[in-house]
């Protein structure tokens, strides 16, 4: 026991930044709940403005900027505060980009992030740090402001997402220009870096939105399933009957199987927005051809609203069908996927009696 602690002793000392970043990790897992929730941006902002101010006291330690006990404090402590809080930020992000789209159509960013994190344990060299101390510190900020616009506004899209990006750009510029003044001569040696590195994320993030492989922050799709049958009541819910599946089409990546009850299928889901934020969102029906190829059969959209707490619930009919595999994608106006629903739908086999279907209040 003793040697065991010795050596997570020696691995802390080793690796003191990273298990700064760990720790961030682990206080986003506890915390972090809703991204419209008070507290949860509180912590995230707090992530924000930890981050800015351990970088500034770290270089101001470093330009011994203040009582030699002061610059000393700093250039030990602010490294790890700096750490933890890019770790908090960048896993809050990792946490609520995460729940927000398809994680395959989504994974090109998701391991950007993971990549920046990764990098920590390589970058030693003092200048080499700065400027990668700024490329966390961007990425976290830009992720961070991209979120939380949509739900203080109440409005999500290209232009928001634009506007977004460029109050990143204008407050790691306002950064950037105060470590001019706290270590001038530095920064003038890393000036080219510093611009290309900031300029290649501002590029990189753009690109990915305009691309969709943004996730479509900040909506989150909590239901979703192809269903015999799905009709809205009076109530507001939604009576949906699904057909249960033996125990191994659950399995990764099996796909159940659905023998049609009717002369239609529907595709059922709920998506969690933001109380303030409306939106449309679409179903996108989509089969797959001899070749595996996919072939889009009907796209329809309609309107959600953060006001119910569970997500807003809606469903999409395919009169149409025919044998063979069959997707429901629900994304947004402009093709972000929040999930995909995939299902082998069988004509020919046997139709299921009632006792082999689910009948639920959703």
């Amino acid at each position: 026991m003793l040697n065991f602690i010795k050596h997570f002793s020696h691995l802390v000392r080793v690796h003191w930044l990273t298990f700064g970043f760990i720790l961030g990790f682990i206080t986003d897992l506890i915390l972090l709940n809703r991204i419209d929730d008070l507290v949860d941006n509180l912590i995230l902002l707090f992530y924000v403005l930890l981050a800015t101010t351990a970088m500034l006291f770290l270089y101001m330690g470093v330009a011994e900027r203040g009582p030699q006990f002061a610059s000393l404090w700093m250039k030990k402590y602010s490294p790890l505060l700096m750490q933890y809080a890019f770790g908090g930020l960048l896993s809050g992000m990792l946490i609520f980009y995460g729940r927000s789209g398809d994680w395959l159509a989504s994974a090109p960013f998701l391991l950007l992030i993971l990549g920046v994190i990764l990098g920590n344990e390589f970058v030693g060299k003092r200048s080499d740090r700065l400027v990668y101390n700024l490329a966390l510190y961007f990425i976290g900020l830009f992720s961070y402001i991209v979120l939380v616009i949509p739900v203080i506004s109440g409005m999500m899209g290209d232009w928001i997402f634009i506007g977004s990006g460029l109050i990143a750009l204008m407050i790691v510029t306002f950064v950037v220009r105060l470590l001019h003044k706290i270590v001038p001569n530095f920064m003038e040696a890393n000036v080219k870096r510093v611009i290309t590195t900031i300029g290649f994320i501002y590029i990189g993030f753009n690109t990915l939105y305009f691309t969709s492989v943004i996730p479509p922050i900040p909506l989150s799709l909590t239901e979703l399933e192809i269903v015999q049958r799905s009709v809205k009541l009076e109530s507001g819910g939604y009576r949906v009957e699904s057909e249960v599946q033996p125990w191994f089409r659950k399995l990764p990546f099996m796909k159940p199987v659905l023998h049609p009850k009717y002369n239609s299928v529907s595709c059922f889901a709920r998506v969690f927005a933001p109380t303030r934020l409306s939106t449309d969102i679409y179903h996108r029906w989509e089969y797959k051809d001899e070749e595996g190829h996919w072939h889009e059969h009907f796209r329809f959209g309609y309107e959600i609203s953060g006001a119910n707490k569970g997500g807003y619930g809606g469903y999409t009919v395919n009169e149409n069908f025919f044998d063979g595999v069959w997707r429901c994608s629900v994304e947004t106006e402009r093709g972000q996927v929040l999930g995909r629903y995939s299902v082998v739908i069988d004509t020919a086999g046997e139709l299921k009696s009632t006792d082999k279907n689910e009948v639920q209040i959703r």
